[in-house]
């Protein structure tokens, strides 16, 4: 923070400062205090050898997979090395469609596993690719990303990056002590909006930040009909027997970065949570499934809604909404709150204090829809006026793309990754430390410290060109 007294600010805030020596007041486990060894090496900026070609293996490409698979291929400088998949139709008509994109001469020779839960481990050890894409269920995102690390691959994974603190803590040893990337594909921090509002908080438009806030409203209760494949077939139970927000990092991952949580200004601190009643999906399978349907026989023990609040080192707050079950229209709500001015999102909108030149007058009027053109025009992040054209077709509007370019981008050139492998801790670990509040009645949660007090010398994330 450049202008804001630190000193003072953090005297203002006791409960940051005391998180952890209060232990009465916050909740906490062992998981907390984790030591790293003196032979580990810190990855919040780690850089690692370049690879001229980046060869990749696939696991899981059944919903989101395909469409990494297919941009990953296009990207010249790859190779797609093998495919692992449950469904073997799956798994040989993506490489079939990887064979036709390079023509036949790149992505040619694809070793093809599937049939078995454990295919995915021999295809690690006969064909040891340079990085893994795990494209799978939840519950198998930690167990893969570090048996690809420990096989000598960097490891890239669909949020969440794992379930419980635990595997996280385990994420991260095992990317020290193989010196391996670990990162967790938050597209959204590739998303225009999202970039844009990073570019003004670093040019201090809206000065000191105070407050922010993020979402994942989407109302997904339709997936509940894929019962034998799918998204719906595994993630319904997890509505039904977890209770917190089981999806927090879209909303949350790029709101850290405009704060530059876990890298050097300030990090996660503790965390409060509330869940509404569970009701939505009850209701929604009563009517639309007979009695004695399997989704009928879940105890729906998940609220439909949560609200979470973290506190920062720093006493500044972010409020995290969930909600997959309410019929309501989507928003990440995507809000940044400073001493000189709001952003926000869903939709769109900018108030910035004495107005915006042309086009507002003062704070107490939102710049927004077509007004926001000559901010666009002024602050569209570099990375997007690069990238957005050659990402165009790929998935969320271009996201995607952009995020699988900078992938193979920073590989290839040998330079930091865009997220790092303690962020996607951070912001998984909502999850699990939700469910602690909840279930104690809304009781403190400390974050754990994944980088083991190393955020203060990590450098915050530049605005890239």
């Amino acid at each position: 923070m450049n202008k804001l007294d630190r000193r003072n600010f953090l005297r203002k805030t006791s409960l940051a400062g005391a998180a952890v020596s209060m232990g009465p007041m916050v909740s906490h486990g062992a998981e907390l205090y984790s030591e790293r060894a003196l032979s580990h090496k810190y990855m919040g900026d780690f850089a690692a050898p370049k690879l001229e070609t980046v060869r990749a293996a696939f696991i899981g490409v059944g919903n989101r997979g395909p469409g990494h698979l297919k941009f990953f291929a296009e990207l010249p400088g790859t190779e797609v090395v093998a495919i692992s998949d449950l469904y073997e139709d799956k798994a040989k008509k993506w490489g079939a469609e990887a064979e036709k994109i390079g023509g036949g001469k790149r992505h040619k020779n694809i070793a093809l596993y599937h049939g078995d839960e454990n295919k995915w481990r021999t295809m690690l050890q006969e064909v040891k690719p340079d990085v893994v894409f795990v494209i799978t269920n939840w519950k198998n995102h930690a167990p893969m990303v570090i048996e690809a690390m420990k096989s000598g691959a960097h490891a890239f994974v669909e949020v969440p990056i794992a379930l419980t603190l635990e595997e996280m803590w385990a994420i991260v040893d095992t990317s020290e002590q193989t010196g391996k990337h670990c990162m967790m594909m938050e597209n959204v921090n590739y998303n225009r909006d999202e970039l844009m509002f990073l570019n003004m908080c670093r040019q201090g438009v809206i000065g000191e930040p105070l407050h922010a806030e993020a979402s994942y409203i989407h109302e997904l209760r339709g997936q509940m009909e894929e019962q034998e494949r799918g998204t719906g077939s595994w993630r319904t139970p997890h509505y039904a027997h977890r209770d917190g927000n089981l999806y927090p990092t879209h909303g949350l991952g790029p709101v850290a970065q405009y704060l530059n949580l876990a890298r050097k200004d300030d990090t996660f601190a503790t965390m409060v949570s509330f869940s509404t009643p569970s009701l939505g999906r009850k209701l929604y399978a009563e009517k639309n499934y007979p009695a004695d349907h399997k989704w009928n026989q879940l105890d729906y023990k998940g609220g439909d809604l949560n609200t979470s609040i973290i506190k920062t080192n720093l006493g500044r707050t972010i409020m995290v909404q969930w909600d997959e079950t309410s019929p309501r229209p989507y928003s990440r709500h995507n809000l940044i709150q400073g001493t000189k001015g709001i952003l926000a999102g869903f939709p769109t909108r900018v108030a910035l204090e004495g107005g915006i030149e042309g086009v507002t007058e003062n704070h107490h009027q939102w710049a927004q829809g077509e007004q926001l053109d000559a901010l666009y025009e002024k602050y569209d992040h570099p990375l997007y006026k690069r990238l957005n054209e050659a990402a165009k077709g790929s998935g969320h509007g271009g996201m995607d793309g952009i995020m699988m370019y900078r992938i193979v981008e920073c590989l290839q050139k040998g330079i930091p990754l865009d997220q790092n492998v303690y962020e996607g801790c951070f912001w998984s670990a909502v999850s699990p430390l939700s469910e602690r509040s909840v279930a104690q009645g809304g009781a403190p949660q400390a974050f754990p410290d994944f980088t083991r007090g190393n955020w203060k010398n990590t450098a915050p994330l530049q605005i890239i060109a």
